[in-house]
């Protein structure tokens, strides 16, 4: 049984796919999509959009924004064991 889903759909389970945190096969499984066609969603929309810009490592925007968030991520937590570090030093030295 084949299941024909609307445009904006479509649109809006790809933009949610690559703007989650999630991974695309949870969010698949949120919207009732087998994972593979949001795969192929999310393929066809990028690949439709050649004139799409790049990220800074030439990959597409969808995973130049995951990567980005990872490492945000791991910065973040790397400044709050620094702030910890500090203030275990500074309360040594009163």
């Amino acid at each position: 049984m084949s299941t024909h889903y609307s445009t904006e759909f479509k649109q809006e389970a790809v933009r949610l796919a690559v703007e989650s945190h999630q991974p695309v096969a949870q969010t698949a499984r949120d919207l009732g999509v087998n994972p593979n066609t949001l795969y192929t969603w999310i393929s066809k929309y990028h690949s439709a959009g050649t004139s799409a810009p790049k990220g800074a490592e030439g990959e597409p925007p969808h995973e130049e924004l995951k990567r980005l968030r990872r490492e945000v991520a791991l910065l973040k937590e790397e400044r709050d064991i620094l702030k910890k570090a500090v203030a275990y030093f500074a309360k040594d030295h009163r």
